[in-house]
Order: structure tokens, then sequence, then C-alpha cells
């Protein structure tokens, strides 16, 4: 099977489903990440003033944190960090759908539309667009995940509340999904963050709770077509 990632930020994707993604590559899938913004510049006034030197150590973070999971390629966008809402929805869907013609992935994991971050609710929309179920369309499973400090953050208030019906059992797989998220120097934060390692596997026996299991990572499945096999 042919998996495609597509996060807005460094950091994202695996926040979002590094144990899901650690799981398929050793399960014998191909798992691919597409990180549509650059991540970092929006802590600058102005996006050309960002630090060209840390925007690459954070996109080579990204490379290891994307070798650490398995993934057979990292494919770096770099489109306006938290200001996708100023890219015409177009052109944000084209980065999609040139990613899907070149990958040809069936399934695709990538933001819930609630999130509190604008760029998430970007991606989000842009992934339904690109991905519409027409005649010959490769992506036939298309699931949400929820990134912690984003996900709950935005309490419900700017859209649909993320109600997992989807659950993958990560428990050998939780460590590489925490050591993974610390490569990313710049993003990790200390406890109680929702960032931090401890946050994580708490999150992570959450959801293993509600489901009988030790450690869980929770996708809502946006939408799953199942055409008839010709024999």
């Amino acid at each position: 099977m042919s998996v495609l990632v597509v996060a807005a930020h460094p950091d994202d994707e695996i926040l979002g489903c590094g144990g899901t993604m650690t799981r398929l590559v050793r399960e014998g899938h191909e798992v691919r990440i597409a990180i549509l913004a650059e991540g970092m510049s929006s802590r600058y006034a102005h996006r050309e003033d960002a630090d060209q030197h840390q925007l690459q150590h954070l996109h080579a973070r990204a490379q290891q944190a994307a070798d650490m999971v398995g993934a057979k390629e990292l494919v770096l966008c770099k489109l306006p960090d938290n200001r996708l809402d100023t890219v015409p929805l177009l052109d944000v869907v084209k980065t999609v759908e040139d990613l899907v013609a070149r990958f040809r992935p069936e399934t695709i994991y990538t933001h819930h539309p609630g999130d509190l971050n604008v760029d998430h609710g970007v991606v989000h929309r842009a992934v339904l667009t690109a991905t519409r179920p027409v005649s010959g369309q490769c992506v036939r499973d298309v699931y949400a995940f929820e990134v912690p400090s984003s996900t709950e953050w935005a309490f419900q208030c700017l859209g649909p509340s993320f109600r997992p019906n989807v659950f993958v059992d990560i428990a050998d797989s939780l460590e590489t999904k925490i050591a993974a998220m610390g490569c990313y120097d710049t993003e990790t934060r200390k406890f109680p963050h929702p960032r931090s390692a401890e946050a994580l596997r708490a999150i992570a026996t959450r959801w293993g709770s509600v489901v009988g299991l030790q450690a869980v990572e929770a996708f809502e499945l946006i939408r799953s077509v199942r055409p008839a096999v010709n024999h």
C-alpha cells in the first residue's frame, strides 16, 4: 500500500501519525511525507526576515525525523508558514494534486479541519479538493489526525470537533514516535505542554484506554471508497 502524509508544518507529521507511520513501514507499506509550509518563518514580522540557517536546520531535522520513522521520501514544499490563508487555495490544491499524481497514494493522512492553526484547515480543504472521488481517483481512504496544541486548543469553536473512529495500536512504535519528535529540538516543549514527550505518551495512553489497548493514535475517517474488483 502506498501512503502519503500531508502535513502543514515540520513536526505535524510526527505529532499526528508518527507511530502509525512507523508501524506501516514495518508492515511493508511505502510511506511518504509532504510538508507544505516551510515552518518557523511566521515567528518573524516579515517572512523574508526569517533566519535561513534556522530554516535549513529545521528542514534537516525534518529529514532526520522522516528517516527515523522509515519514510521512503520527504517532500518540503516550502509555502509561507502560518500564512497559507494568504495563498490562493487553488495553488495549495495544485500542490497536493501534483503530489498525488506523482506518488499515486491509496491512503492519505492529513489535518483535522477544526484545528486552531489556520494552515491546518487550509491543508485539510486542499487535500479534500485534490482527492475528489471521481473516476480514476487513486486515493481511497482519507484520515484526519489530531495535532496536540492545535486540535484540542480550538475548544470546538472553529469547526467540527475531533471525533476519532479509527484507532491504531502503536504500543510497539510509540517510543520511535517520541524519538522522532525529539529530532525537532526547536519545536518540542517541556511538560505540561502538549508537545512534550510526557504529554504525547499520555495522549497515546488515553486513546488506548478508550479501546482497550496500551497506546494508540486516533484518527477520524473522512472518506473510504471500496470499488469493486474486476476478475
